[in-house]
């Protein structure tokens, strides 16, 4: 029963916009760190005013993309949680496709992100950003994943 009020919720969330999932992940921060990201990230990062100005526009760049891969995540999600009930192979196929592609192109921005960062302000302080992106993007995403059922997962509960 838990499970199918889940995926009700997750289908209800298919009206969230950009602005509500950017303040949902802020949630899961501030309660797992009581901070914000900025705060949490330039407490860490630690950068000198210059370096703090160099990495600046590089962090914004990188935010802005961030959050558009976000908002793919999080339809793939809404459109799973639509199909779950009479999933096929086809709406399998496709949203595996598309959840490996927006995982592939996250991995694409923390690549480029570093480049940039690291003439920014050094390889040491780029590898810090991305070591602290990457830790804090895996627990936001292990937030999300303990929320979503698996496939067939209700099939399994009628049996019982």
């Amino acid at each position: 029963m838990k499970k199918l009020l889940i995926v009700l919720i997750l289908t209800l969330s298919a009206t969230l916009n950009a602005q509500s999932s950017a303040k949902d992940e802020l949630a899961i921060i501030q309660s797992s760190y009581g901070k914000s990201k900025t705060d949490l990230i330039n407490q860490y990062m630690a950068l000198s005013p210059e370096q703090t100005t160099a990495f600046q526009p590089v962090y914004d760049s990188y935010e802005a993309e961030r959050k558009v891969l976000g908002q793919k995540k999080i339809q793939i999600i809404d459109d799973y949680a639509a199909k779950y009930a009479t999933l096929t192979d086809a709406d399998a196929d496709q949203l595996t496709k598309a959840n490996l592609k927006n995982n592939l192109d996250v991995e694409k921005l923390y690549s480029k992100t570093y480049e940039k960062a690291k003439k920014a302000i050094g390889a040491t302080n780029a590898a810090k950003f991305i070591q602290l992106e990457v830790y804090l993007q895996t627990s936001i995403r292990e937030e999300i994943q303990d929320s979503i059922p698996f496939i067939g997962e209700i099939d399994k509960t009628k049996l019982n």
